[in-house]
């Protein structure tokens, strides 16, 4: 019987659609990466590697990278475990789950100009909301620490001014408005694991909470983790709303929040260098994918699949 290629008419949209608008931009953006492109040139010179040599030698995207993985080791490990823990509070609630919800999920659906204006004005360093409640442990026995000691006696720092602070600050709004999202992951796999392993669990011994985290959900939400890791991971790499409203001229003080998707913007776009922007947009997408790669492998080694 002859052989039917009825199959790739399925097919075939979806491999189009693939090659259009994901293969198709990341191959034209490695080939602009080795040239001196630029907006409204009809030609570009091809330089190799000198793009490339640029990022790695020039002290701006060396903060570039320190900033960008600073920003990644902390927003990631708290909005996964604050995500979680979250969750587990809420799941084990009998009322006002669904209040709490809400609250919680608030941070993912505020809008960006909102935000920005609420947390620059809760941070001023004069007015905010975050020094003027400092100040109230100043002439107490907070005084004892450093930290008060140093803000009691010189004011409390400029968290968003600051180039020791900025970075820290943006990861904690950056912890803050991601959280949220990663509850609602972990509240889904949460009903997905079933009652009958905890009665199982505590016919066997397991009667503390904690074993029965650490015996059943945990390893139940494996299949969640691995995803709730992996898009926070990626999300943390594609900050750029946040840095954009608070630092619309820069990467922050001393280029101290110099993250790689502004460092793409400024040099792809307000700059209109769209060889070096596409050398950094390279880099950027080569980082997320070993990265990916890397925690998928270490993490999916003890997924349990139901």
């Amino acid at each position: 019987m002859p052989r039917s290629f009825a199959h790739i008419w399925f097919v075939a949209p979806a491999v189009v659609l693939m090659i259009v608008i994901l293969i198709a931009p990341i191959v034209v953006a490695a080939t602009l990466s080795f040239t001196d492109y630029s907006l409204g040139n009809t030609t570009a010179d091809w330089i190799g590697w000198k793009n490339y040599d640029r990022i790695v030698s020039r002290s701006s995207f060396q903060k570039m990278f320190v900033a960008t993985f600073t920003y990644v080791a902390v927003v990631v490990p708290l909005a996964v475990g604050l995500g979680l823990g979250a969750a587990l509070l809420i799941n084990s609630l009998k009322r006002f789950g669904d209040f709490y919800k809400t609250i919680y999920f608030l941070p993912v659906m505020a809008a960006l100009l909102a935000m920005a204006i609420v947390w620059e004005f809760t941070l001023h360093p004069t007015v905010g909301l975050v020094n003027e409640t400092l100040a109230m442990g100043c002439g107490t026995a907070l005084e004892a620490i450093p930290f008060f000691a140093q803000g009691c006696a010189r004011n409390f720092p400029l968290w968003l001014g600051d180039k020791d602070y900025a970075i820290w600050t943006v990861a904690f709004i950056g912890v803050w408005q991601g959280f949220g999202f990663n509850m609602v992951l972990y509240l889904a796999g949460l009903t997905s694991v079933p009652r009958e392993l905890y009665h199982a669990a505590e016919m066997d011994g397991a009667r503390s909470g904690w074993e029965r985290f650490r015996l059943v959900t945990w390893p139940m939400l494996g299949p969640t983790t691995v995803f709730v890791v992996t898009i926070t991971c990626i999300r943390s790499f594609q900050v750029f709303d946040t840095v954009e409203a608070f630092y619309p001229q820069g990467g922050g003080p001393s280029k101290s929040v110099y993250v790689m998707m502004f460092a793409i913007f400024e040099k792809g776009i307000q700059q209109n260098l769209m060889g070096l922007g596409s050398a950094v947009t390279i880099i950027f997408l080569v980082f997320v994918l070993f990265l990916t790669l890397i925690q998928r492998w270490l993490v999916e080694r003890r997924v349990h699949y139901a």
